[in-house]
Formats: C-alpha cells, sequence, structure tokens
C-alpha cells in the first residue's frame, strides 16, 4: 500500500487534534493506493496459500457493532470468546482482508505488526449515513461544538473529495483488548474507518481516538515511584507490613483511575 500525499487531509488530521477538558483527541486519515508494495507482497503470497485458499475465497466478518445488542463495555471491544462463538455476519474476499491489514501496517509502522489479524475482527458498515453519524457522535461527544462548527463540515467534504463517499465499501476494524493499538489505560473511545473505492483502487483510512488526561498525568506524576520508596522502607522494617501496605496502595491508586467513558 502506497501513502498517497494530500496536503488537505493532513491539514484534517492536524485539525483533529484536539484537546478540551479533561480530554485530548489524535485523529488521522490517511489515503492509500491498494497498488502493492514489496511487503505487502509477500503478505498477500502467504494470505493466499494459507491451507491452500485463494484471493477470491470468501471470509466471515463479524456483524457491525450497531448491530450487537451489547453492553456499552462490550460494544467497545469484543473478548475472545465473543469472537469465536458469537454471531458472523457479511463476508469479503481474502484478498479484501489483504487491502485492510495492509493499511493498517502502513499506517502503524513500524510500532505495530497486524499480519496475524483475523477476518473477524473486521466488519462491514451498514451505510455511509450510519458511519458519518458514528464519527460525528464519538467527536461531538467529547469535542463539542468545535467539532461541529470548526472542523466537521470540512472533514467531510476533504472525505468525500478524495475517495467519493457513496461509491464505497465501507469497512471496521473491531479488534479484541489484547490487540486493540487503542487498548491502553485512559481510551475513552477509539475507532478505525476504511472507506474503499474499488473504482478508484484506493482505501481512505480514518483513525480516532480520545484519551483522558488525567489518567495521562496519573501515569507519568511519579506516584508510583513514590510508593515503591515506601515499600522498600517498609521492607527494611517488617516484611509482613511492606506485604500489607503495599496492597493498601494499590487498591487506593487503582480506585484514582480514571474510568473509560464509552459511548
Amino acid at each position: 500500500m502506497k501513502l498517497l500525499e494530500n496536503p488537505k487531509l493532513e491539514a484534517v488530521s492536524d485539525a483533529l487534534t484536539i484537546e478540551t477538558g479533561d480530554c485530548k483527541i489524535y485523529g488521522k486519515v490517511e489515503s492509500y493506493s491498494c497498488k502493492m508494495a514489496g511487503n505487502d507482497k509477500r503478505l498477500f503470497k502467504m494470505l493466499s496459500q494459507e491451507n491452500g485458499h485463494s484471493p477470491d475465497d470468501l471470509q466471515a466478518l463479524s456483524p457491525p457493532e450497531s448491530q450487537l445488542s451489547l453492553s456499552p463495555l462490550q460494544s467497545y471491544s469484543r473478548s475472545a470468546s465473543e469472537e469465536e462463538g458469537g454471531p458472523l455476519c457479511d463476508t469479503c474476499s481474502r484478498k479484501m482482508i489483504f487491502y485492510l491489514i495492509s493499511t493498517l501496517n502502513a499506517s502503524f509502522h513500524p510500532d505495530y505488526d497486524f499480519s496475524d489479524v483475523k477476518s473477524h475482527e473486521f466488519s462491514r458498515e451498514p451505510s455511509i449515513d450510519w458511519t458519518v453519524n458514528a464519527v460525528d457522535s464519538n467527536l461531538f461527544s467529547t469535542a463539542g461544538e468545535s467539532y461541529a462548527s470548526q472542523i466537521r463540515h470540512n472533514l467531510w467534504s476533504v472525505v468525500n473529495e478524495e475517495i467519493s463517499v457513496n461509491e464505497c465499501e465501507i469497512y471496521s476494524y473491531n479488534p479484541d483488548l489484547e490487540s486493540d493499538p487503542f487498548g491502553e489505560e485512559g481510551v475513552l473511545w477509539s475507532f478505525n474507518y476504511f472507506f474503499y473505492n474499488k473504482k478508484l483502487k484506493r482505501i481512505l483510512f480514518f483513525t480516532c481516538r480520545a484519551t483522558s488526561k488525567s489518567s495521562q498525568v496519573g501515569a507519568d506524576s511519579g506516584i508510583g515511584h513514590d510508593l515503591d520508596m515506601v515499600m522498600d522502607d517498609d521492607l527494611e522494617d517488617d516484611v509482613e507490613d511492606k506485604s500489607e501496605e503495599s496492597e493498601y496502595y494499590d487498591g487506593a491508586y487503582a480506585q484514582e483511575r480514571v474510568t473509560p467513558i464509552l459511548y
């Protein structure tokens, strides 16, 4: 997959870095050509030959999260048991799965490798209207009027100009918490959408997350270091007291952590 440079998309991505109250939003919108590069060819060969399959073989996808009657926690990320036993709907070719995985690899390189991602971690979204509404709901819930009045119109105008959204198939990546690149503590919500235009042989990738600044401050505040010093002092006096105080401090610190707000 080759990144297609687009100054308008870069400007939109910059605008999607938003600080508001206790939250910070990080967004990125990128356009990729489906033309294979060196690493893509190796991955495509591996996926095509896996268990004797061909590129045109169909793979089962998970249903869009809008169609799942889940609790807020479940809708944020599926567990492994749900992936194994939950309902599956919709299909796409192995070649399409290759495009989606290659896009993830290109966008998150070198921090993550998605080569082992399976088809059930992707969904096909029901419509452009639903996707736009899902994106708008998340961003408006966190950024409020600054998104609605300053960013929204230009965002969707530039996206449509680049990929012609009404001609696209739209997919999403919905991993379990263990493999989610946004699964770290303090993430309030995240999404990863792929707009695939077969005629243009192009994918527009829209990824975004909101994080709690207070959670980040807690992680960098030195609290853990201070607790280690206290427990080391206790160890010199009494090993049993050290163990009890460690449990007390760990419990108190856990209560101070920000609970993710899920939309």
